[in-house]
């Protein structure tokens, strides 16, 4: 068996540098002590053309079902300026009983905590646990998520292998543990506006036709609330992130002119009606436009059930503290696995997640370890 701890596998982990997409080193070391505990491993790696080739993990402990899964990512984002953080962004150092390092809190102290739990669990036992462990771990998802989790359920239906309940360890916590349990997501819709002009001399704008008045036409369109919301969701934002026009001189009138969007949207949409939405608003301008569609992630909602009712009742426990259940903040591979199986995400404080001297607790990476402890005893126990 291990005979590390949360903390120590997490400093492992950290000092691994997989900024995204990660290369392995980080899913070979967890590869190497899941097997340890006895998982079946897979290193599957995908890709696309035009995109990186992404090594990703899938471990399982058992046969039968139900099947239950711990997912994340090992993939960090970038640290930024490094003269900026009071510690090595990589060394995983513990000061003042915090543990610091690009990906403490997102998310790599919680794939320590998903194997410790693990650990336990099985050492616990005197017979086969009621199911399976399985964890999907991706390095791909700070990145553009290609050839990361998509793919591994991909991999997972063409084999026949189910999954029928996944806990994903994003750090879903404010401020203090056992505040938050993530049980949806809004979904993020993407679109690039081209407005085209012809290109001239300022001072001959009979002989041109200048693109931005038009495209501001356009975005003002798009200005106002799109729905209030329901029990469930905050409301659907739109903001518009970008206008380029790619004009450097002072005296020429562009050819083009472009701006982006992000809209987060609830389930009041779905990603066909929102776009219908959205194109009829920009039509009434009446002005000639393009607009090119990315969705990223659609809205989601897992119902209360066994599951949720499980992690909640662990973090209680274990807390003394009743969670919220919520559907705040951005989209996490859970997007993709909850059109596999219900699907919750509890992980970490996520304060300082992404930021110069990125840390969690020491004592909270103790008390997710004894939470996903918890649930596995109440979900297959």
């Amino acid at each position: 068996m291990l005979t590390l701890d949360p903390v120590s596998l997490s400093q492992h982990l950290i000092r691994r540098e997989s900024v995204t997409p990660d290369k392995g080193d980080a899913l070979d070391f967890l590869a190497g002590a899941l097997t340890t505990l006895g998982f079946k491993c897979h290193k599957l790696t995908f890709e696309e053309e035009g995109t990186e080739p992404v090594p990703n993990l899938y471990a399982r402990f058992g046969s039968e079902g139900p099947n239950f899964c711990f997912a994340g990512h090992t993939d960090v984002v970038p640290v930024g300026a490094a003269d900026h953080w009071s510690v090595a962004p990589f060394a995983a150092e513990v000061r003042d009983g915090q543990l610091f390092g690009r990906g403490a809190a997102d998310m790599k102290s919680a794939i320590a905590a998903f194997v410790v739990a693990a650990e336990r669990f099985l050492a616990s036992r005197d017979t086969p646990p009621n199911g399976s462990i399985s964890l999907l771990i991706t390095g791909d998802e700070e990145g553009m998520a290609i050839n990361g989790t998509r793919k591994v359920l991909d991999w997972l239906n063409e084999r026949g292998e189910e999954v029928d309940m996944c806990l994903v360890g994003e750090p879903t916590n404010p401020t203090a543990m056992g505040q938050m349990i993530k049980i949806g997501r809004r979904g993020s819709l993407h679109g690039v506006i081209t407005v085209k002009g012809t290109q001239g001399h300022v001072a001959y704008p009979h002989l041109a036709k200048n693109p931005i008045p038009d495209l501001v036409k356009v975005l003002a369109t798009l200005e106002g609330s799109l729905d209030e919301g329901n029990a469930s969701f905050q409301s659907s934002n739109l903001e518009i992130v970008n206008i380029d026009i790619g004009n450097e001189s002072h005296n020429v009138i562009p050819a083009e002119a472009k701006s982006r969007f992000n809209v987060r949207f609830n389930n009041e949409f779905t990603p066909e009606s929102l776009k219908a939405e959205l194109s009829r608003r920009m039509d009434s301008a009446g002005v000639t436009y393009e607009v090119d569609w990315w969705l990223s992630g659609d809205s989601f909602l897992t119902e209360r059930g066994p599951l949720s009712d499980a992690v909640s009742s662990a973090v209680e426990s274990r807390l003394g503290v009743k969670p919220e259940l919520s559907t705040t903040g951005g989209t996490s591979d859970a997007r993709f696995i909850k059109d596999m199986c219900p699907v919750v995400e509890f992980g970490l404080v996520g304060a300082t997640m992404h930021k110069v001297d990125e840390h969690v607790a020491v004592a909270d990476i103790h008390a997710l370890t004894d939470i996903y402890e918890d649930v596995l005893k109440r979900l297959i126990g």
